[in-house]
């Protein structure tokens, strides 16, 4: 604080709600009757500038890890094809850091599942067991490498018993930098003409912070370097931990989201803290005003906005998107993937587990509660389905 630079973000919440957050107005039923394309982002006081979110369509199709249902995630290759297939934003990617600070993209800080690690006999010794964020966790993790080691893995794919065709890949993409990520957003931008805007996530923020690796001052200092930590810069930042938001809020102007899991459970920096609240207190009125005060948006799981009965089938929304756009805030809810296992009830088609259910039937069950964007596996279902939705 102190500064003027830093009194406009701290006191910025406002414009950036707006900016990120102009689908609001009339979200859902809005979009009906228009043809052609999603309408977009739009409408409200101080709705962002030319070239801003406000350019999105909505719902906004977000690549989730990139094109993860085709590609192993949080690989150069996956973040690609996501743009190729119609993506509007662009999940670049989940942060953890290395043993030497550097901030890499890989789903969690355990790699043993998203690389072949284990065939490196070189790191057969550093096979632990941790605790990470109170679940021991067997494995690998980012923390125990330095940069130059992690750039000698692979990435591969994450869960093969659902996409046992993306196995194809392994081994062809190394794991990327969030630097790396930077330099190749505005060389897509510049190859496709148009702002490419990503969506990284701080993960274990807390978790990392007690291992003297704090991660929001190093994603600070590289979109300040980067020139890309403005309120209109094309990068959206998400946490699970709203502690984690706050300090981002304080260091960068950019839009912010907070992620909610499920309604029983408790965010790790809450548990940390000791503060009783779960995700259902989070979503109240009253939570979302919270959270409104330094967040531009939320992240829910889709169970969040339509709950799941015993059966797997959906039930009634909730009245949690009305209530946070009350709160003006936006929902980018996750995540939706064409496989059977992952889709509600009704629209899965056989009991193949790397089968196709009925994707185009789930999108649309969502996009009617009136969301303002959908992280998905397979953006190019997505942009289809937004099509379907906005053409009635």
């Amino acid at each position: 604080m102190g500064t003027q630079e830093s009194d406009e973000r701290a006191g910025g919440g406002t414009g950036r709600r707006a900016l990120l957050g102009a689908a609001v107005l009339g979200a859902g039923g809005a979009v009906l009757g228009l043809s052609g394309t999603a309408r977009a982002a739009g409408g409200g006081p101080g709705g962002g500038h030319r070239g801003g979110l406000k350019g999105l369509p909505v719902p906004t199709v977000i690549g989730h890890r990139g094109a993860s249902g085709y590609r192993p995630e949080h690989t150069l290759g996956s973040y690609e094809l996501a743009l190729d297939l119609g993506a509007d934003i662009v999940e670049a990617g989940d942060l953890v850091p290395t043993k030497d600070g550097h901030l890499v993209c890989r789903h969690e800080p355990e790699i043993g599942g998203t690389t072949d690690v284990a065939d490196h006999p070189e790191f057969a010794g550093r096979r632990r067991t941790k605790s990470l964020d109170g679940v021991a966790t067997t494995g690998w993790f980012t923390e125990d490498f330095t940069l130059a080691e992690l750039k000698t893995l692979r990435a591969t794919e994450r869960i093969p018993a659902n996409r046992p065709h993306n196995t194809l890949y392994d081994g062809r993409w190394e794991i990327p930098t969030f630097e790396e990520v930077l330099r190749w957003q505005d060389e897509q931008t510049r190859r496709r003409g148009k702002q490419v805007w990503i969506y990284p996530e701080l993960k274990h923020p807390t978790y990392f912070r007690k291992l003297g690796l704090g991660t929001e001052e190093r994603l600070a200092r590289l979109l300040r370097e980067y020139g890309k930590d403005r309120q209109n810069s094309p990068v959206v930042i998400q946490s699970f931990e709203p502690t984690s938001v706050q300090r981002m809020n304080r260091l960068v102007g950019n839009p912010l989201a907070v992620l909610l899991s499920g309604a029983d459970s408790r965010p790790w920096d809450f548990v940390e803290a000791g503060d009783p609240r779960t995700t259902a207190d989070l979503v109240t009125p009253e939570g979302l005003k919270e959270i409104a005060s330094y967040a531009q948006g939320i992240g829910p799981t889709l169970d969040l906005i339509v709950p799941r009965d015993s059966a797997g089938r959906l039930t009634e929304p909730t009245a949690l998107v009305r209530d946070a756009h009350r709160a003006g805030l936006i929902l980018h809810p996750y995540t939706m993937r064409n496989e059977n296992p992952f889709l509600p009830a009704e629209f899965r088609k056989g009991a193949d587990p790397d089968g196709y259910g009925d994707a185009f039937g789930a999108f649309r069950a969502y996009f009617a509660t009136g969301i303002d964007g959908i992280f998905t596996d397979n953006p190019d279902t997505g942009v289809l389905a937004r099509e379907d939705f906005v053409n009635g």
